[in-house]
Formats: structure tokens, C-alpha cells, sequence
């Protein structure tokens, strides 16, 4: 190839090609006349340069085309897939043109169906279209991507509505979500794709819409939980997009569900002194101790064992959300309950709160809220939960002045906007402050 390359590097048309397929790209080095000086090793005939000449920019312009109809495939496939496009009632002739009668056996292998209508009948409706615009060549390339896009998306039901569920948990497993928020996920997307009954690459933005707004009228459910349920579908089909299952996740025109913002009560010292005087044993006044001195979570507090606590330190290591481990840290009041109530036990269980009737076992979180909202009924407090105490110890830390950052750490935020919503400031404490630093 090196003489016909050479001739054709010494043609005026060379120079005429390079300057118009250029695009902000620098000539080489010399100028034609000093590439005219090059030895030739071997002549070409002008009827040969001739031929090299239209081979290159037949070769040129069949690239182009070939991207062209990439795009244009890119761009009709999904909407042929999800149904936007129509073309049930397309007539194709009985009699393929000279085309599809040289192309037709690329479209025979092709037997599965959708929406009632073949793919062959679909890929055949989009040729009969396209034929008038298009030359052999980029006949025969959109017929092959029409049939490799259409197998290459097209999936089986069961693989579309059980194993990408699947594949879905199992990727949240790996960046480290927890059994229960897993479980969470999973019951929230088998009702949505049971209620919608498509495959997922089906689904649209309005049939989502219609499920949030059934979700809460059949269930009575509210607009904390319906944004729930959206940021839940949000990541399952972000994931689909990433993952290119879809091409483009249909919650992206779901935005955020606007919540009222609703002052949440707090637990003021006289009412924590009533849960103390009402318990009956010295587990219980731990408990209450334990909880509203740290801060932490049930599920936490019912994960603690014995050798987790310091009691010289009046610190112990609890394992929040997502593994994380955190110190929290005990009031003087809570050390001593603590170390009366351990000198009590007389069983080897490691937890460090257990059961008192039968045989002495780790208390699960069930257990602790029972018991948090009898003294709550017994005392008269009203409504108690042992989340409330969480919010009243961030709430009173901020009241105090403690920095917003280390209150975050405190109760084992990742963000500090949660943290935020935790914390109920005082609105005694803000009328000071506007007479201290405005008036």
C-alpha cells in the first residue's frame, strides 16, 4: 500500500481532504512543495490514484453514516421499548422493495413479541420508513443494530421483575446496608412492582406518580412516608440507569415531596424525675438513665454488652447504623444506677440489659419501648418513647451552647442537617439571644 498511499499524499486532493476533515488541527510540518522533493518508490497510474481517491472518501462517509444511524437508533429504541412510538398500525408492504428483500433474512431469527407485536414487524415498520433516506449500505447497518439493540434490550419478565430486584439488594448489602433497611427496601419495591404490574424498563414517571398518590389515599399514609417510598424507588432505578438496565431513571421528574415541618415534644426535667420515681426495679431506672444521659439509640442500648461499658470513664462504645462504632458518655447519675443494677445480676449473659422473668435473655427493642411507655402511662407523662429522650438531650445540648458539630458526633449523624432536625432550640432561649445581640 505504501506507492498508492504516497500518490495519494501528492495529489491536490489530499491537501483539499486534510483542510476540509480538519478541525482546529495543525498541518504538518513543510508544505507541499517540499513534500513534492520526497524519492518515489513506486509510480501509480492516474486512474488508479483515481480509485484510491473515491475509496477514501466513500470509506469517510460511510463512518459518518454509520454514526448517524447509531444516534438515530440510540434515539428511536427507547422510545420503540416503552411504547412512546406506535408502530402497531404501520402497514409494511407484502412485497419488500429491492432492500428489504436483500436484507430481509437479517430479521427472520427474531421471534419474540411485543406488545402483541413482533420485533421483526417493528424493525420492518422502521426500515420501510427509513428506505427513502437511506442508501444500500446504511440499509443494511440500521437493519443489523435495529436487531442487536432490540436483543440486547430485551429481557425476560422473570429476570426483569425478580432478579433485578435482587441484584439491586445485593449491591445495597455490599455498600453496607443494614438487615433492616435491606428488608425496608425490599417490601417497598415488591408492593410498588406488584401494584404496577410492568416490567421495570417499562414503568414511566406517570405510573410512578400514580402509585405515590393511591400509596396514600388507600393506606392514609403521609407525605414523610410517601417521600420515603420515592427516595426508595429514586435509588432502585438511579441503580437501573447506572447499571444500564434503562436508559433513563423515570423518577428523575419525581422531586422531593414538600413536609410540613411540625415541632416535635421533648421531655423537660420534671417529667424525667416522674419516669424515675415510677420504676419499680433498678433495671428500669438505668435504663432511663442510661438513655437520657447518652443520647443513644434503642437499638443501640439493647446492643450493648457488659464488657462495652467503662464505668470509670462513664463511657461505652455502642455500634450505630451501618457498623459504625461511637463512644457515648454517661452522666454521674447514670454510672451509679448502672453499677447498683449490675451488682444484681447473677447470671453470665454478656448483654448488659436482660429480661427478668423466666430464663434472663438480651431485652430486644420491643422490650425497652414496652417498658419506657407503661411508666410513661403509670407516671402520667403521657406519650413516651425512647427516641423522645434522644431529642431531648440534643435539644438541651444546643440550648446550652454546645457546638452543632459536636453534637453530630455525639448522636452518630452523618449529616449534619439530621441533627438539626433533632434539635428543637428553645424558643425562650431565642427571645434572650434577640435581647442579648439585637437590641
Amino acid at each position: 500500500m505504501s506507492p498508492y498511499l504516497y500518490s495519494l499524499i501528492r495529489s491536490d486532493s489530499f491537501f483539499e481532504y486534510v483542510m476540509l476533515g480538519s478541525k482546529g488541527t495543525k498541518m504538518p510540518r513543510g508544505d507541499k512543495k517540499q513534500m513534492m522533493t520526497y524519492p518515489v518508490v513506486a509510480s501509480c497510474a492516474q486512474a488508479d490514484l483515481q480509485l484510491i481517491t473515491f475509496c477514501v472518501h466513500q470509506l469517510t462517509k460511510n463512518a459518518r453514516e454509520s454514526v448517524m444511524l447509531n444516534e438515530l437508533r440510540d434515539s428511536l429504541l427507547p422510545k420503540l421499548m416503552s411504547g412512546e412510538i406506535d408502530v402497531s398500525k404501520v402497514e409494511v408492504p407484502t412485497q419488500p422493495n429491492s432492500h428489504l428483500r436483500r436484507f430481509h433474512p437479517i430479521l427472520q431469527s427474531v421471534p419474540t413479541t411485543m406488545k402483541g407485536t413482533t420485533m421483526e414487524t417493528i424493525i420492518n415498520a422502521v426500515l420501510a420508513q427509513m428506505q427513502p433516506f437511506l442508501d444500500g449500505f446504511q440499509f443494511k447497518q440500521l437493519a443489523v443494530s435495529l436487531k442487536a439493540a432490540f436483543e440486547n434490550a430485551e429481557r425476560p419478565p422473570q429476570q426483569d421483575r425478580g432478579d433485578l430486584l435482587e441484584l439491586f439488594l445485593t449491591a445495597k448489602e455490599v455498600e453496607g446496608c443494614s438487615p433492616k433497611t435491606i428488608a425496608y427496601y425490599r417490601t417497598t419495591l415488591e408492593h410498588m412492582t406488584a401494584t404496577i404490574a410492568k416490567p421495570y424498563t417499562q414503568m414511566t414517571s406517570e405510573d410512578l406518580r400514580d402509585y405515590l398518590n393511591g400509596y396514600g389515599s388507600r393506606h392514609g399514609a403521609g407525605k414523610v412516608t410517601i417521600d420515603n417510598i420515592r427516595r426508595i424507588m429514586s435509588s432502585f432505578f438511579s441503580w437501573l440507569e447506572d447499571e444500564d438496565y434503562v436508559v433513563k431513571s423515570p423518577v428523575r421528574r419525581i422531586h422531593r415531596i414538600k413536609t410540613a415541618q411540625v415541632t416535635k415534644e421533648v421531655l423537660t426535667d420534671e417529667q424525667i424525675e416522674s419516669l424515675r420515681d415510677g420504676c419499680s426495679c433498678v433495671r428500669d431506672l438505668a435504663i432511663i438513665d442510661v438513655l437520657a444521659s447518652s443520647g443513644m439509640r434503642v437499638g443501640e442500648l439493647v446492643g450493648l454488652d457488659i464488657s462495652d461499658v467503662n464505668l470509670q470513664e462513664r463511657e461505652c462504645i455502642v455500634t450505630g447504623k451501618g457498623n459504625k462504632q461511637r463512644p457515648v458518655y454517661l452522666d454521674a447519675r447514670a454510672k451509679l444506677h448502672l453499677s447498683d443494677y449490675l451488682k444484681t445480676r447473677r447470671d453470665d449473659n454478656p448483654a448488659l440489659f436482660v429480661t427478668l422473668r423466666g430464663r434472663m435473655k438480651r431485652m430486644t427493642v420491643s422490650d425497652v419501648e414496652a417498658r419506657v411507655r407503661e411508666l410513661g402511662r403509670a407516671t402520667q407523662v403521657g406519650r413516651v418513647h425512647p427516641h423522645k429522650f434522644r431529642r431531648t438531650l440534643a435539644t438541651r445540648a444546643i440550648d446550652r451552647g454546645m457546638p452543632i458539630e459536636q453534637v453530630q458526633k455525639l448522636l452518630g449523624h452523618a449529616k449534619i442537617d439530621t441533627t438539626m432536625h433533632y434539635a428543637m432550640v428553645d424558643q425562650n432561649n431565642v427571645k434572650t439571644s434577640h435581647r442579648k445581640y439585637l437590641e
